[in-house]
Parts: structure tokens; sequence; C-alpha cells
């Protein structure tokens, strides 16, 4: 991740907590608190922008859902600074998980429909052809 985003996240923390008037095991939590009210913002934004309130009709655009999805993204980074000094580590090797875990998944799903396309009872031993659609 730039190391621009984890400096403006530095600043909003010294910023939020330079300002706090709350104890920091408080703060801590609502700062992990923010986060559910940003994901109903992200809620309300898109109902707002497919008219789901028949009352209201359309009251936000597309645009609005990605500014609120935003606010999300700086909420959880501020919550996870709060959490740890080290949160640039923390969030770039849980990355490199998440990004391992999703190759060995796509790895094993595509050998799974290879496997799966030659497991039937006649190709058992033999290469398995697919014959042509107007030959079936």
């Amino acid at each position: 991740m730039d190391s621009r985003i984890w400096e403006s996240v530095d600043h909003l923390v010294a910023w939020l907590d330079e300002h706090s008037t709350q104890s920091p095991q408080e703060e801590r939590l609502l700062r992990l608190l923010k986060l559910s009210e940003e994901v109903g913002e992200v809620g309300a934004a898109v109902i707002g922008a497919t008219g789901q309130n028949p009352r209201k009709g359309v009251t936000h655009t597309w645009e609005d859902v990605q500014y609120e999805l935003c606010d999300v993204v700086f909420s959880a980074l501020v919550a996870l600074r709060t959490l740890t000094p080290d949160a640039a580590r923390v969030f770039a090797e849980r990355l490199a998980y998440v990004e391992q875990r999703s190759a060995a998944s796509r790895d094993t799903t595509g050998r799974e429909a290879a496997k799966d396309a030659n497991d039937t009872p006649e190709a058992e031993g033999t290469e398995q052809t697919v014959a042509a659609p107007e030959a079936r």
C-alpha cells in the first residue's frame, strides 16, 4: 500500500487522539464501532441509488456509494492503526495471506474441474475425448 496512505492515517489518528475526550479504551471501541456506522451509510447510499425506498425515490448516485465505501476503508485503517502502531505491517501481512489463499483456491478449483472432467468411468486409464456438438 502506498506509504502516503499510512502517513495520512497516522495524521488522522493523531488528530482524533488530540481531540478525544474519551479514555484510550473507549476511544478504541468507538473507532471500531465507527465501521458499523460507515457500512450503514454504504447501505443507505445503495438503497438511495437504486430507489428502493418508494417514499424517497432515488436519493443517491453510484458515485455516492463509491465515496461511502472509501469512508469504510478510511475508518477501518484508522481503527487498525488505533489498535497497533504497526498497522502497515499487519495490513501487508494479511493482504499477502489473502492473496496466497485466493491463488491456492483458484489453483485447486482449476485442478478439481480438470479432474472431474477426466473422472468418468469410460475415461479411466485413457484420455477422454470430447465429440463435436453435431456428432453427439
